[in-house]
C-alpha cells in the first residue's frame, strides 16, 4: 500500500493483533467445519485423526482439487476452513486457490506443503487479500502445536456482504478542507525497548469532515498532493504538533514529535530553511523534531531534495528513513542521504519470530542501523511476541498497537498512566 506524506498507514493493526492488558474473558469462538484437500489418502487419514483429537470433529476430505471445488460449488457453506496441499497432480494447490477465490467460497485457508517456506510465502502474497483469508502456511508434516495455533486464529466471517466502496472526495472539497484547516492530529507513541520509557510520538493527520466525521488520510492525501497543497498541510501538522509538544512538557512529558515530509516539499529549493523557521517560531529546537521521509517515495530528478535533507541534518534535525525495505533502492538511500534513524516497515516486524523469511530481513535491517550508528524504530508491533523479539534483537524503539493506538493529544497522559503500569512488567520480563 502506498504511503503519503504526513501519514503512516501502518498504524492500523492486523487481524492477529492481541491486547494482553485486556482482562476480559476471551470470547467463545465456535470451531469451524474443515475440508482437507490432499492427494495422499494416508496423509488425509493422519490429518483427520489429528484434528479430531484436538476437538475439530466437523471434517470432510477430498483427494483432489477438482473434487474439492465440486464440493464447494455445490454448497459454499459446507466448509468454513480449507487445509490444502500445494503439490497435487493435475491441478496444483495454487491453481486450486485461484479458482477458489473466484468461487462463492468465502472462508479461510491454511496451506500445508513440503515446499519451501519461501514458496509458501509467495503463494500467500499471490492469494491473500482477495476473497480468501489465508491464516498461514505449515511445512508438511505439520507440527501439532503449530497447526493448533493457526486453527485458533480462525474467526467466523462477520458478513458475506462486500464492504462499502471507499469514498472518493472531489478536489474542490479537499481544497476547502486545506483552506479551512479541517484537520485533527492523532499521535502514536514510540517507546524504548529496554526501559519502556516514552521517547517519541508520530503525528498522524486526520480530516475532521463537517458531515462525515473523521476521514482516514488514504482517502484524501493523494488529492492534496495532486493539488500542490501538501506543503500547506505539512506546515499545519508541524505547527500543531509543536503546540501540543509545548503543552505536554508543561506536564513533565518530554517526547520528540515525528512528522512526515513530502517529496513535493523537498523539491522546493530552500525548503529546509522554511522548516527551521517554523520550529524556531514555535519556541522549539531541531532536536525536538524527527522528519520522516518515506523510502518508497524518495526518488528525485534534481539535487534539491538531497540538498534540503543535508541542510536539515546540518541544522541538527533527526532524519528518519520510513518504511525501510519496501522500496527499490533502500541501500542507495542510506548511502546518499545522512539519515540518523531507520524505521523498519511493519511487514518485516509483526510475526517475525516464527517466520524464517522475514526474520532474517528484520535482523539484517537492525544490523545495518547498528553498524551505521543509526537509531532503529520498529513499527507494527502488535503482540508481546513481537516486543520480546525486538528486545532480544537490540532494537531501540517500538511503535504499534501493542503499545498504544493513535490517540488525540488530550488522551496521551491517560494512556501514559496505563502504559507505566504495564511498562514495569514488560521490562522485568
Amino acid at each position: 500500500m502506498q504511503q503519503h506524506a504526513v501519514e503512516l498507514l501502518g498504524d492500523f493493526p492486523s487481524a492477529e493483533a492481541s491486547w494482553p492488558w485486556d482482562r476480559r474473558a476471551p470470547e467463545e469462538v465456535p470451531r469451524p467445519s474443515i475440508l482437507l484437500v490432499d492427494d495422499d489418502p494416508h496423509m488425509l487419514d493422519v490429518q483427520v485423526r489429528s484434528l479430531q483429537s484436538m476437538g475439530y470433529t466437523q471434517t470432510t476430505t477430498a483427494l483432489s482439487a477438482p473434487e474439492a471445488l465440486l464440493q464447494v460449488e455445490h454448497d459454499p457453506n459446507s466448509a468454513q476452513l480449507i487445509i490444502c496441499d500445494l503439490r497435487m497432480p493435475g491441478m496444483d494447490g495454487l491453481e486450486f486457490l485461484q479458482l477458489l477465490n473466484a468461487s462463492p467460497f468465502r472462508g479461510s485457508v491454511i496451506l500445508l506443503s513440503g515446499e519451501s517456506e519461501r514458496v509458501m510465502h509467495s503463494v500467500q502474497k499471490l492469494i491473500g487479500g482477495q476473497q480468501l483469508t489465508i491464516l498461514g502456511a505449515l511445512t508438511k508434516p505439520a507440527n501439532r502445536n503449530a497447526l493448533r495455533a493457526l486453527l485458533e486464529c480462525w474467526r467466523p466471517r462477520a458478513s458475506a456482504c462486500a464492504p462499502p466502496a471507499e469514498r472518493q472526495f472531489p478536489a474542490e472539497e479537499v481544497r476547502a478542507a486545506v483552506n479551512q484547516q479541517q484537520w485533527v492530529l492523532h499521535y502514536q507513541p514510540q517507546v524504548d525497548l529496554k526501559s519502556g520509557a516514552l521517547v517519541g510520538l508520530e503525528a498522524l493527520v486526520r480530516w475532521q469532515h463537517p458531515q462525515l466525521g473523521i476521514i482516514r488520510p488514504d482517502q484524501f492525501i493523494s488529492t492534496v498532493e495532486d493539488q500542490g497543497q501538501i506543503s500547506e498541510l505539512t506546515d499545519w501538522v508541524l505547527r500543531r504538533a509543536l503546540q501540543d509538544l509545548a503543552m505536554w512538557r508543561g506536564s513533565e512529558v518530554h517526547p520528540h514529535v515525528a512528522v512526515n515530509i513530502s517529496m513535493q516539499s523537498l523539491l522546493q529549493p530552500g525548503y529546509w530553511r522554511h522548516i527551521a523557521d517554523l520550529v524556531r517560531e514555535a519556541g522549539a529546537t531541531p532536536i525536538d523534531v524527527v522528519l520522516e521521509v518515506t523510502e518508497t517515495r524518495l526518488a528525485y530528478s534534481s539535487l534539491a531534495p538531497l540538498e534540503n535533507l543535508v541542510r536539515l541534518r546540518l541544522a541538527r534535525f533527526t532524519l528518519s528513513i520510513d518504511d525501510f525495505g519496501t522500496g527499490h533502492s533502500s541501500l542507495a538511500q542510506l548511502r546518499d542521504v545522512p539519515f540518523t534513524e531507520l524505521k523498519v516497515d511493519r511487514g518485516f516486524v509483526h510475526g517475525a519470530r516464527n517466520n524464517q523469511i522475514i526474520r532474517p530481513m528484520l535482523e539484517g535491517s537492525l544490523g545495518i542501523a547498528r553498524r551505521l550508528g543509526m537509531r532503529s524504530v520498529a513499527e507494527g508491533v502488535e503482540t508481546q511476541d513481537d516486543w520480546e523479539l525486538l528486545h532480544d534483537l537490540d532494537c531501540d524503539l517500538a511503535q504499534g498497537y501493542f503499545i498504544g493506538k493513535p490517540m488525540s493529544a488530550d488522551q496521551l497522559l491517560g494512556w501514559l498512566v496505563t502504559w507505566q503500569a504495564r511498562q514495569a512488567l514488560l521490562v522485568e520480563s
